[in-house]
């Protein structure tokens, strides 16, 4: 009973802020695409092919000498950062020679950090992925990301209305666009795990977005009064405590995921976070918007009136 006072009493206007959402959002959406298209991104090994070394050190690790100490052997493209503590260090080095196995190549790695760390160094993993492997599965990424949105266009057109499926699709390049946007800017790098994030916020927005369009049209039927911007207003106010509960308890996960998972899934979890934050944003100022500047209507979402049934309907 409290719960249906407080969303009768819940009125907010998210509507009239539409056009300085579509603002905001235009600009940064330029801002995330000239990053792409010039800086590109970080890619991880998984898409550029190469080897990974993981090691572990007996005291932690200064990275600038580790890097050093490679680059005087020859290795000037090796990036190396740390991999859940200071002690634990992973080594990623572009493609070599083919005639050079990659246990050659740790052998070689790990003496080389030996003597620089005047101590043992544990090797811990090697791992490597062929250039013509890693060109394959970045372009099979993006055709799952392309299959993915078309797909969901079909479906919502079926389900709902076309202008429905165009702010679905719009809101859900929008999510998809920022969240890879932030990763091409602060060059985290963008591997196997990041793009099923991707995937995955794409599924998450969605699910939101499909939501709010289910209780839009329910109220095109209920209320026989009321301009669209007035029933889409209400239809987001009484959806919103689902929403803000959805959405913050799957932030938690996340968080804690990012935060005690370790780095192996930290890119991961960063792709979610962004997703789930911009995705709610998207499906109330992208999704919703969208369909109210295309036309949508009561007429479009009523469901015909049969010949007599107005009949039955007089007292």
């Amino acid at each position: 009973m409290a719960h249906a006072q407080l969303t009768k009493e819940l009125n907010i206007d998210f509507i009239s802020k539409r056009k300085i959402a579509a603002m905001g959002s235009g600009a940064l959406m330029v801002v995330f695409l000239l990053s792409i298209l010039v800086r590109g991104f970080n890619f991880g090994l998984d898409f550029t092919g190469g080897t990974v070394i993981e090691v572990g050190y007996q005291q932690p690790a200064e990275l600038a000498g580790v890097t050093q100490a490679l680059a005087d052997e020859g290795f000037n493209d090796a990036v190396v950062q740390y991999f859940g503590s200071r002690q634990d260090v992973l080594i990623r080095l572009a493609p070599r020679d083919e005639d050079v196995a990659s246990a050659e190549l740790s052998d070689q790695v790990l003496r080389i950090l030996t003597q620089q760390a005047g101590e043992d160094v544990e090797l811990r993993r090697v791992e490597f992925v062929g250039p013509q492997v890693g060109e394959e599965l970045r372009e099979q990424g993006g055709l799952a990301v392309l299959f993915s949105l078309i797909g969901i266009l079909i479906y919502v057109a079926l389900r709902f209305e076309w202008r429905f499926a165009a702010g679905a699709v719009v809101a859900i390049i929008h999510d998809v666009v920022f969240t890879i946007g932030l990763f091409s800017i602060f060059a985290i790098p963008f591997d196997l795990t990041v793009l099923a994030a991707v995937l995955a916020v794409i599924g998450y927005s969605l699910n939101d977005t499909i939501v709010i369009f289910d209780r839009i049209r329910e109220n095109f039927r209920k209320m026989r009064k009321g301009t669209v911007i007035e029933i889409a207003n209400r239809s987001i106010n009484q959806t919103l405590s689902r929403t803000i509960v959805t959405s913050g308890t799957t932030l938690l996960v996340l968080l804690a995921l990012y935060f005690l998972g370790g780095a192996a899934i930290s890119g991961f979890s960063i792709a979610l976070i962004i997703g789930v934050v911009v995705g709610t944003y998207s499906t109330i100022f992208i999704a919703t918007a969208m369909a109210i500047w295309l036309g949508i209507s009561r007429t479009d979402l009523l469901p015909a009136v049969k010949e007599g049934e107005l009949l039955d309907d007089r007292p």
